[in-house]
C-alpha cells in the first residue's frame, strides 16, 4: 500500500527497502514505523514508502486511545483524592507536630498503584500543568514526579514508593510557616521572613523523624530539598556528597515543578522548563536525576502540538540528538528545524 510519508502511522510496517534519492539505503523491508523512522524520512526527502496493509488497525488504535483516556480520569480521580488527603495530613501537623504514617499510605498508595499499572508519562505531565496551585497540589505533584525519576534511575518498586513518599512530604515543614509567609513567593520575601521560610526544612525534618520513626531517609528528604551540589544552597550548605540520593531526586522533581506551575510570573514552556532544569544539572542539581528526566520527559512531547514564537502551531515530529531542546516541527504541509532557524522557540505545549 503506497503511502505518503505524512500518513504514515506508528506500528505501520515498510513492505518494500527504502531508498533516497541518491539511491542510498535508508530503511530496510520489515521496518516497523515509529516518529522516528517518519521524521528520517522526511529528512531524506522521501515522499512515498510502501507498507503492509493494516487490517484492522483504526479499530484497535481507537480502542487504545479510549483506554488511555479512562486510565487518566482513573489517575486524575486518584489525584484529588490523595490532594484532598495531603490537606488532612497538613492540618494535622499544623495542630499536633506529626501526623498519622498509616493515613500517607492509605492516601498515596492507590496513586502509586495506578502508575505502576500504566506508567502513562502524558497524563502526568498533564497534571503537572495544572494551574490550580496550592501547596497540597505541588506536594503530590513533586511527589508522583520523584516516583517516575526513581524508576527511570532503575531503583525497585519498594524504594520508588519511599521516594514518592519523601517528595509527597517534603513540604509539610511549612505547617509551621505563617500563612502571611506562605502567600508569598520566595523571590518576595526578605530579611526575618525569608529566613523562617527557609526553617521550613528544619520543621519537615522534626515532623517527619517525629510521625516515621523507622525510616530517616524521608525525613532527610525535608532538610535537604533546597541544598545544591554545590554547596549554595539551604539550610546547611551542604555539599555532593552529603545529600541523601533520595533528597537529590526530590530536589529535581520540586525544581521542575517550582518553574512549570510558578503562578506569579508567565509560564515558560514545559521545554524551556525542561532546558533549565537541564542546565542546572551541571553543578547544582544532581545529574544522574536531571539526565533521567530529561531522557525520559523529551520523548513524550513528541507528536504534540506547540505554539511557536512566531504564531505559528506546529507539531514536533522528532528531537534533534544534537539539539535536545530544538526539535524538527511540522507546520501545516512544510517543516521547520529549530536547530537551524535559531530565532523561533517553543511557547507552549498542548496537552490535549
Amino acid at each position: 500500500m503506497r503511502t505518503h510519508v505524512m500518513e504514515l502511522r506508528a506500528g505501520d510496517r515498510l513492505k518494500e527497502d527504502t531508498f533516497n534519492r541518491a539511491g542510498l539505503h535508508v530503511l530496510p523491508k520489515g521496518t516497523l514505523i515509529k516518529t522516528e523512522e517518519i521524521a528520517l524520512l522526511i529528512r531524506q526527502s522521501i515522499d512515498y514508502v510502501d507498507i503492509e496493509p493494516r487490517d484492522g488497525s483504526g479499530a484497535a488504535e481507537s480502542a487504545e486511545v479510549a483506554g488511555s483516556q479512562g486510565f487518566s480520569q482513573r489517575l486524575q480521580e486518584n489525584f484529588d483524592k490523595t490532594i484532598q488527603g495531603f490537606q488532612a495530613i497538613f492540618l494535622e501537623a499544623l495542630t499536633t507536630g506529626k501526623f498519622n504514617q498509616s493515613m500517607v499510605d492509605e492516601k498515596l498508595l492507590p496513586t502509586l498503584e495506578a502508575l505502576d499499572e500504566r506508567k502513562n508519562v502524558t497524563s502526568l505531565l498533564y497534571m503537572l500543568g495544572n494551574d490550580d496551585l496550592n501547596i497540597y497540589n505541588h506536594s503530590l505533584q513533586v511527589g508522583l514526579l520523584s516516583y517516575y525519576i526513581a524508576t527511570w534511575l532503575g531503583y525497585s518498586r519498594e524504594e520508588c514508593h519511599e521516594i514518592s513518599k519523601a517528595g509527597y512530604l517534603h513540604d509539610i515543614g511549612k505547617s509551621r510557616v505563617r500563612q502571611s509567609i506562605k502567600n508569598k513567593s520566595e523571590s518576595d520575601l526578605q530579611g526575618e521572613e525569608l529566613e523562617e521560610m527557609k526553617r521550613h526544612t528544619n520543621y519537615g525534618y522534626d515532623i517527619i523523624r517525629d510521625s516515621i520513626k523507622d525510616n530517616q531517609t524521608i525525613a532527610l528528604a525535608a532538610l535537604q530539598h533546597h541544598e545544591y551540589e554545590d554547596g549554595s544552597g539551604y539550610p546547611l550548605g551542604i555539599g555532593k556528597g552529603e545529600i541523601h540520593p533520595y533528597s537529590q531526586i526530590v530536589a529535581v522533581a520540586n525544581t521542575y515543578v517550582d518553574m512549570t506551575t510558578n503562578t506569579r510570573q508567565p509560564h515558560d514552556s514545559l521545554l524551556t522548563v525542561l532546558r533549565k532544569v537541564y542546565e542546572l544539572g551541571f553543578g547544582k542539581l544532581n545529574e544522574k536525576a536531571v539526565q533521567a528526566l530529561t531522557q525520559n520527559l523529551l520523548p513524550n512531547f513528541i507528536g504534540k502540538r506547540v505554539q511557536l514564537s512566531n504564531g505559528e502551531i506546529a507539531t514536533i515530529v522528532y528531537n534533534n540528538p544534537t539539539d535536545i531542546f530544538k526539535p524538527l516541527v511540522k507546520v501545516d504541509d512544510f517543516f521547520r528545524d529549530l536547530s537551524r532557524e535559531r530565532d523561533i522557540e517553543i511557547e507552549e505545549i498542548f496537552f490535549e
